[in-house]
């Protein structure tokens, strides 16, 4: 339609083609681009929560221990590197912060998000290698905020 609106849709960066997952590739979903492709109806906000919590790209990867993004966002549960063990539940939080102010800051009522990640995941994460039940900690603060997600 000529004089509809586009939708404003948070997407992550990396389903986009864009080298920002914690090994610096990406997760490029052609599917995704040609289900979002008619001209003008759709604005695709790029996202890497990870990054706009302070992460460099490459980092360590990680999992959430003793929760889920929930958890981590009660103070239940911490997002841990898998080499080291550092503690980087406060770039987690960080990242899902800054990623629902730009949701808010174009009026996004939707996210097309990266699945089973520690900050992107819906309904599935790992928890010491192994996927179980839960979302991620930019999912859950979205999800919280009336955002409706899908993963792919």
């Amino acid at each position: 339609m000529a004089n509809q609106i586009p939708k404003t849709v948070i997407v992550s960066a990396c389903l986009l083609g864009i080298n920002c997952r914690y090994d610096s590739g990406n997760s490029l979903d052609n599917s995704l681009l040609e289900a979002l492709s008619p001209p003008g109806e759709y604005i695709l906000i790029p996202i890497c929560p990870e990054q706009l919590g302070g992460l460099p790209t490459p980092r360590e990867s990680c999992e959430i221990h003793y929760g889920s993004g929930e958890d981590v966002l009660s103070g239940e549960a911490r997002v841990i590197g898998l080499e080291t063990g550092e503690d980087f539940t406060n770039n987690f939080t960080r990242g899902a912060s800054e990623t629902l102010k730009i949701a808010r800051l174009f009026r996004c009522r939707k996210a097309l998000l990266k699945n089973n990640s520690p900050s992107c995941g819906a309904g599935k994460i790992y928890r010491n290698g192994v996927l179980v039940e839960g979302n991620g900690v930019t999912t859950a603060l979205l999800m919280k905020n009336t955002v409706t997600i899908e993963t792919l």
